[in-house]
């Protein structure tokens, strides 16, 4: 750790440690409050230097002290925070400087401490509160020169305000139409332009199914008992053999994972559609509601989660457990009371996907049912990951604990949260009547010789006007 003694009080030294900081590589720092010594504000100032403002608004959800230092440790394990300098460290006190002790033994940070214009009686004092705060292995610095050098130069390219505002061309309207006939229909019904942007969302559904199949499921699933009356029977009139419980949580995640980024309803229609033909043509018939547009779910009611609107989520909402919890609603689509069962091991590994057994929890003792799969898209995961970190930090953790236990598990809470957010939910005004689309999506096999299927869908011809 280092210690760096500003003994002039030099301003360029202050502007030096401002603008050497870039959250976005891991540099952040910290100006703690002037005029309070309470270590729930120091935490406080360490979350608004990553970025982390929402608790500064009038009437957003404040956090108490061991709270916010769970906060604070959690979003830097998350995001990566390496370095730090805290201002003002003449100003610190005992328990202050505790925290900020605990918070490098967790994270492994390299903590500096500037203090501007100490007096002697500053710095001896400082240096008996290190010593009782365990913060022995400390390194001085003195004089304007040799600290601006040990800070070091500016951060290139520092980006600040949020990124540029989300802009997604729409699909034209989408026929209403099967399989078999959805991309005839639309090369008919649709200009060159447009169907060029939905034949575009059908193959890269089409290819998606293809090389899923290939890499999850087994081709040929075994089929029935093996006796002489299914030998005799003909191939045409083998019954299609039904997903299992494994296939069908597979095909649960890979149909969330396809659609969680659409922008709209028709890029989902478009992306299932392609994909209902690249499992054709491998003897595997996926069937899904007919009412798609209707349902919720992903790709329906959901919200791709683009740079701009992580950037919301992370700066209005300070708690991990918060901002994971509106992500979760805006990822996933679906309603909240099922959201609400999520639990820590219902978190996969790296926090690709969420699985929630619902049926178990419903129906304890009946036999295993799919469960209901989220996949989580890339831009979510550390949010995921911060709020794990955050709940396995609470005193007496389990894991069937809820993981957003304390979010929207009342109608104050929810309310609460989507204030604090400021973002619209398309989940929240769905009235849920059914499944999830994707849940009640069924897939078969259906032990007939595959169909070619070649590597570039055939052209349709010249688009008509």
């Amino acid at each position: 750790m280092r210690l760096l003694l500003d003994t002039d009080d030099d301003r360029a030294v202050h502007r030096a440690a401002c603008r050497w900081a870039d959250a976005a590589r891991g540099k952040i720092t910290a100006d703690p409050t002037p005029h309070t010594t309470s270590p729930a504000y120091l935490a406080l100032d360490v979350l608004r230097a990553m970025g982390r403002l929402g608790f500064s608004r009038e009437g957003a959800e404040r956090m108490s002290t061991d709270p916010a230092w769970r906060a604070v440790t959690c979003w830097s394990l998350a995001t990566g925070v390496r370095e730090v300098i805290v201002l003002r460290a003449h100003r610190l006190t005992v328990e202050r400087l505790r925290r900020l002790a605990a918070w490098r033994a967790e994270t492994g940070i390299r903590l500096t401490l500037l203090a501007h214009a100490p007096q002697p009686s500053d710095i001896r004092r400082l240096t008996e509160q290190l010593t009782a705060a365990h913060l022995t292995d400390v390194a001085c610095v003195t004089g304007t020169a040799a600290v601006l050098a040990e800070i070091g130069p500016a951060a290139p390219g520092c980006r600040t305000g949020p990124p540029p505002p989300d802009h997604a061309r729409p699909l034209p309207a989408v026929p209403r139409a099967s399989v078999a006939a959805f991309r005839a229909q639309c090369w008919r019904r649709q200009n060159g332009a447009d169907f060029a942007r939905t034949d575009a969302q059908y193959r890269a559904g089409y290819a998606a199914a293809r090389t899923w199949l290939a890499r999850t499921l087994p081709l040929k699933p075994p089929t029935g008992s093996g006796g002489a009356e299914e030998a005799d029977r003909p191939a045409e009139f083998t019954e299609p053999t039904a997903f299992g419980l494994r296939e069908t949580e597979a095909l649960r995640l890979f149909l969330s994972r396809l659609t969680v980024s659409s922008p709209s309803p028709q890029h989902t229609v478009a992306r299932v559609r392609g994909a209902q033909a690249g499992l054709l043509t491998w003897a595997v018939l996926l069937n899904v509601p007919d009412d798609l547009n209707r349902r919720a779910g992903p790709g329906i009611t959901t919200v791709p989660l683009t740079p701009r609107t992580v950037h919301t989520i992370t700066t209005r909402l300070p708690s991990p457990l918060r901002a994971a919890a509106i992500a979760a609603l805006l990822c996933t689509g679906t309603a909240t009371p099922l959201l609400a069962m999520t639990q820590i091991t219902s978190v996969g590994e790296a926090a690709t996907h969420i699985a929630i057994d619902r049926d178990g929890r419903i129906n304890i003792g009946a036999p295993p049912a799919p469960r209901h799969l989220y996949a989580i898209p890339p831009r979510a995961r550390p949010l995921l990951a911060a709020a794990l970190e955050f709940r396995r930090r609470t005193p007496r953790p389990a894991p069937a604990h809820g993981l957003f236990a304390n979010c929207f598990g009342t109608t104050p809470r929810l309310q609460a949260l989507i204030a604090d957010a400021g973002l619209s939910v398309p989940a929240l005004d769905h009235p849920h009547t059914d499944d999830d689309w994707h849940t009640a999506a069924r897939g078969w096999y259906l032990h007939t010789p595959a169909l070619l299927a070649p590597h570039v869908l055939p052209r349709l011809g010249p688009v008509r006007p």
